[in-house]
């Protein structure tokens, strides 16, 4: 019996497209975390909670990065690497993220502006 060689394997793993997924999860659960932390502990205030979700901005854009990489890789491999699908709902969960820390910066630079003038 012949063993398998590299390229008649069955499908390499995407670890890009992996990744795109769990920086996008991440990003999506900082913020839902940063608030329930200013809900339940006393240390932590809503002004805190949202400087805090602002960092899903920079989650979002890593898992959009790493989704564009794994898209790549997919192409640079004529199909033979598989992670499509993966890669294709942590561009999407990436860019919710991104919407989300964008409204937590727009809501925080209100805040400023309010707080400034007011």
């Amino acid at each position: 019996m012949a063993s398998l060689t590299r390229s008649s394997s069955s499908r390499a793993r995407n670890d890009a497209a992996r990744g795109s997924l769990f920086v996008a999860l991440l990003g999506l659960a900082l913020p839902v975390v940063a608030f329930v932390a200013a809900r339940q502990l006393e240390q932590v205030t809503l002004l805190q909670a949202t400087v805090a979700a602002c960092a899903s901005v920079v989650l979002g854009l890593a898992a959009i990065v790493l989704a564009r990489r794994a898209r790549r890789n997919i192409e640079r491999s004529i199909g033979r690497l598989g992670g499509a699908g993966t890669a294709r709902v942590g561009r999407l969960l990436g860019l919710l993220a991104l919407c989300i820390g964008l409204t937590a910066s727009v809501a925080l630079g209100f805040y400023e502006l309010l707080k400034l003038f007011g």
